[in-house]
């Protein structure tokens, strides 16, 4: 693992652990302010929104842009009322079912301002940040098929 040196940004399968995104928060001066960490993980699903079978999937991003993406909706986000830190961590690479693919971590002062921050995060990454993942799947008639698609549309 690498040591966290950004709270957002497209990251290479296998180089990030969820321990260092959640030690990364603790280290935050403000930390003594905060009384309650969110945290959604993305995950493969093994079924598409078509009842496909998901063998696997292959995920690339627009690095530069995603990252600058990322980084405005977290420096956004952090303006919130009792919010001391958002992170937007997107790992990019070939993954399997039920791999992490995503991880966003809301910090704060109490989890009644957290949980629609960590709903917005999700939401606003899925709609901007120009991440595409090529899906393997078999279709319900048995028939192999691989095909790009975006975040927004899944």
């Amino acid at each position: 693992m690498t040591t966290l040196k950004t709270q957002a940004g497209v990251h290479k399968k296998g180089t990030l652990s969820l321990p260092e995104v959640i030690e990364k928060a603790k280290e935050d001066p403000d930390f003594r302010r905060v009384g309650a960490i969110t945290l959604f993980i993305g995950v493969v699903r093994g079924e598409n929104q078509n009842g496909d079978t998901v063998q696997k999937l292959e995920l690339e991003a627009y690095e530069e842009k995603a990252k600058e993406v990322l980084t405005n909706i977290c420096n956004d986000l952090r303006k919130k009322k009792g919010i001391v830190d958002v992170q937007i961590h997107h790992f990019l690479g070939e993954f399997n079912v039920g791999e992490d693919l995503v991880y966003v971590l809301v910090v704060g002062d109490h989890r009644k301002n957290l949980f629609p921050v960590l709903e917005e995060a999700v939401e606003r990454y899925k709609a901007e940040a120009p991440i595409f993942k090529k899906e393997h799947v078999v279709d319900k008639k048995g028939k192999k098929r691989v095909y790009w698609t975006t975040e927004r549309e899944t």
